[in-house]
């Protein structure tokens, strides 16, 4: 039995418990028949190096299995419609609360959700709005659904409450006026037959096809481009006397792109449609997706889409007065109601601003959320929401969190416990895990070298752990990644004038040929500068643009359209001819499908499936790389397709899934497993980790390159086949990493990275440093959006914005090298520096 430090001797009858949770014999994941005792009403940390099984004890089983007793009381009809998790593989749980889990997740792709609509927020907002909001003098009391642009009574009839109307303009249409018609002036129309049909159609109508297009009256113009008359003429082709007259309809230009867009099967067709189109503000709705109705009532001298575009910040500065109940008259109803929904409005935003978020506002749409804005945003709800004797599960809550911010999140969590709840989290921000009532430390490596309890006792205790990674951590440190003497630059890289979000015509210049760390509080302008103003605005001048992946920059990491849609203005570059190609590399999943996973996206899995068919065997049986697929019919099961997994439904219980009964969760056909390399079927190989398959596959030059470079980068724990959609943002950034650092070098590179240690153990930082030095010393250039310490201290070159987020952001505070930025009095990131640095022994928080 594994070691467990104090809580060894600890042995619970069934059914009972003392304010302590006991596990016993927990096998998921890597996890090697663990027992441990954890206590109850505490903040418990859950620590360990990435892949060591931490998350497989806290989520995959005391979480998973506290799920699993709550929906067994749920009645069978009714379960069918909640999502089921799996049963943990554990032999007992004993004193299991029922369980909340809060988990990083990117926001919703939906274009509608909001950071009111995900906080339940906007629901109070219209209420207020509603029952006792400033209507105009005649005005018709509105009901709440009124002031939500997600309702038919309430969205803009034009853009259905998006704010955004897809139109088409001459300009668009007609690119070239100097044109006539017949030599294709009206661009958006088809070409070949339908395009000379039209023209002829056009002519019949009796105008001329022959003259320039800005030529035309402008009535002619806009009735041939605009109009919705489809008027039938008898058209006999001209220059083509055999063929018969027929009937023709016309088609203005709009009406042609809206119908195929709206209609057409060919995507080539709907592509080609789309570039004749324009997005803007609603010109009815002004971009705000309301009614005009609803836009007549205020609070506080704000509409609703003012209301909404508030900082929360500043929002609470609004509310506050209205929230006083003794600003309303005697007997003043509406005063009373304004009062009571303000109240509880100011109430859960001043959670959301304790935890640094006062810089959003409601009307910020999810999908621009980072995964640790999205997760404290679900904190916050959950203190509102008065649950009492429950486990709150958390993982890493101090993500993308400057450690300015990490004493309002400890204060957060401390409310939760008060609240007489349980807080256990997975966290690698020592500072957070220094302040835990009680820790879990598993280890001591990751994957197979993991799945151990090493310690669970007090803080404090995990010094006499000589077997423990993170004890090393806990203490302030300087070390050899630190000590070492900045690179200095030869040549910058400059940029002014750059507009977006709350960057306003800032000039920013980047040292070529070092390591630089952008440095700020949350909602500073860190990502937009870096991500959005650098990789955009110096992507034109390479003459390519980072969404199509041309022309120099890199391709896997493509702009998403539904999610990136506001592009950074800059006004000039300086240096960029010293720059010959762009890679940015941010957290977006490497595939939305478990058909995409780690080998298949780094290329390995191309040269393991090339030496599967240069096997006897497979010659023999004329079998190529493509037989060894699992997403192409040949080698694959045909019973899953390959899934490795069915659902079964069932009538009236819950639909559950299961491996396939064919192929065992293989995948693949028996015909196929019947191949081996080295003693190993394919199947085999894509349940290895990377560690295991990077001695297993050394014979195969290209896949050990690109294991070697996933080892390096911290991920050596996870196994070849792991699913796409179970990465982490941090654990994606790092295999683009990776997938990048196998490439020939060439060195002129600009590498943009956004918080790549979101996941990583301090340990595994200073394997992600060593790499990303590994880049510069190849000439190359590094920019990181950073807030771990490690990262920053270990650069040679800091820029730090702020001074805080949202409006009161968006300006660089201080630039230099790492001692030079930690004694800076304007720095926010300054005190947290210097203590890396041993510059000072106070501790900031």
């Amino acid at each position: 039995m594994n070691s467990i430090g104090q809580n060894t001797e600890y042995t619970p009858a069934p059914g009972t418990h003392d304010g302590f949770v006991h596990v016993r014999g927990a096998n998921e994941n890597n996890l090697q028949d663990v027992e441990v005792r954890i206590p109850r009403d505490a903040i418990v940390a859950f620590t360990g190096v990435s892949g060591s099984g931490k998350s497989s004890l806290a989520f995959g089983t005391i979480f998973a299995e506290a799920q699993r007793r709550f929906l067994e009381s749920v009645a069978p009809y009714a379960r069918r419609l909640i999502a089921q998790g799996h049963t943990p593989k554990v032999e007992f749980i004993s004193g299991l609360p029922p369980a909340v889990a809060l988990q990083q997740r990117r926001g919703t792709a939906s274009s509608r959700s909001t950071v009111g609509t995900l906080t339940t927020l906007s629901n109070s907002v219209r209420m207020l709005f509603s029952r006792a909001g400033d209507y105009p003098a005649g005005a018709p009391r509105l009901d709440s659904d009124s002031f939500s642009p997600n309702t038919a009574v309430g969205a803009c009839p034009q853009c259905h409450g998006l704010g955004i109307a897809h139109t088409v303009t001459e300009d668009s249409l007609v690119p070239d006026p100097s044109l006539s018609i017949r030599e294709g002036a009206i661009a958006a129309w088809p070409g070949a037959w339908q395009g000379k049909n039209l023209r002829d159609i056009t002519t019949h109508l009796g105008h001329d096809v022959d003259v320039p297009f800005r030529q035309l009256p402008k009535k002619v113009r806009d009735w041939l481009l605009f109009t919705d008359e489809q008027p039938v003429v008898e058209v006999a082709p001209e220059r083509d006397r055999v063929a018969k007259p027929y009937k023709g309809r016309f088609w203005s230009a709009r009406r042609y792109v809206l119908h195929t867009v709206a209609e057409s099967k060919s995507e080539s067709m709907r592509a080609k449609a789309l570039r004749f189109m324009r997005s803007g503000p609603c010109p009815q709705c002004r971009g705000t997706g309301f009614r005009p109705e609803a836009l007549a009532v205020t609070v506080a001298s704000l509409d609703i889409a003012g209301f909404n575009a508030t900082a929360l910040d500043d929002l609470a500065a609004v509310l506050r007065p209205l929230a006083d109940p003794r600003n309303a008259a005697p007997g003043d109803l509406a005063g009373g109601v304004a009062a009571s929904i303000a109240a509880d409005l100011l109430g859960r935003i001043e959670v959301l601003a304790n935890l640094g978020l006062g810089y959003l506002s409601l009307d910020r749409g999810t999908p621009t959320l980072s995964p640790g804005e999205m997760q404290r945003l679900r904190i916050a709800t959950a203190l509102r929401s008065g649950l009492f004797g429950v486990i709150y599960v958390l993982d890493e809550p101090s993500a993308g969190l400057h450690p300015a911010d990490a004493r309002p999140l400890l204060e957060v969590l401390e409310a939760l416990k008060a609240s007489g709840n349980s807080v256990f989290v997975v966290e690698h921000n020592m500072e957070v895990v220094a302040r835990a009532d009680w820790l879990v430390d598993v280890g001591p490596g990751a994957g197979a070298g993991g799945g151990r309890v090493l310690y669970s006792g007090p803080v404090a205790g995990l010094e006499d752990v000589s077997e423990s990674v993170t004890r090393r951590f806990l203490e302030p440190r300087e070390d050899a990644a630190v000590v070492r003497t900045p690179r200095v630059a030869e040549h910058w890289l400059e940029l002014e004038g750059i507009s977006l979000h709350n960057l306003a015509d800032l000039d920013a210049r980047f040292p070529l040929g070092v390591l630089s760390a952008v440095t700020g509080v949350s909602g500073s302008g860190k990502s937009s500068l870096v991500s959005r103003a650098l990789a955009h605005g110096l992507a034109e001048k390479l003459g390519g643009s980072r969404r199509n992946g041309s022309a120099g920059t890199s391709g896997p990491d493509d702009v998403d359209p539904d999610t990136d849609t506001a592009l950074a203005t800059v006004r000039e570059v300086r240096g960029a001819q010293r720059i010959e190609r762009i890679v940015a590399m941010d957290q977006k999943p490497i595939g939305r499908t478990p058909r995409s996973n780690l080998a298949t996206y780094t290329g390995l899995f191309d040269a393991v499936r090339k030496a599967y068919a240069d096997t006897v065997l497979a010659r023999e049986r004329g079998y190529g790389a493509g037989r060894f697929s699992f997403n192409v019919a040949g080698g694959r099961c045909e019973t899953c397709l390959g899934e490795g997994y069915l659902e079964v439904e069932l009538l009236f219980l819950p639909g559950s899934y299961g491996p396939c009964p064919v192929c065992h969760g293989s995948r693949y056909n028996t015909e196929t497993l019947e191949v081996t390399y080295e003693g190993k079927n394919i199947a085999e190989v894509l349940a290895l980790d990377v560690d295991a398959a990077a001695g297993f596959l050394a014979g195969i030059p290209a896949a050990a390159r690109s294991l070697q470079t996933l080892r390096d980068v911290g991920l050596g724990y996870l196994a070849l086949g792991q699913p796409a959609p179970e990465l982490s943002g941090g654990e994606a950034q790092r295999i683009k990493l990776a997938t990048e650092l196998q490439r020939a070098r060439r060195g002129h590179t600009l590498y943009l990275l956004d918080e790549p240690t979101t996941g990583l153990h301090p340990a595994d930082v200073q394997l992600l440093l060593g790499q990303l030095h590994r880049l510069v010393e190849e000439k190359n250039t590094v920019v990181v959006v950073e807030h771990h310490m490690d990262v920053v201290a270990a650069a040679d070159w800091v820029i730090d914005l702020g001074p805080d987020g949202g409006d009161k952001g968006g300006k660089i505070v201080a630039t230099g090298t790492p001692r030079e930025l930690a004694v800076h009095p304007e720095s926010r990131t300054a005190p947290y520096l210097a203590r890396r640095l041993g510059l000072v022994g106070a501790d900031p928080l």
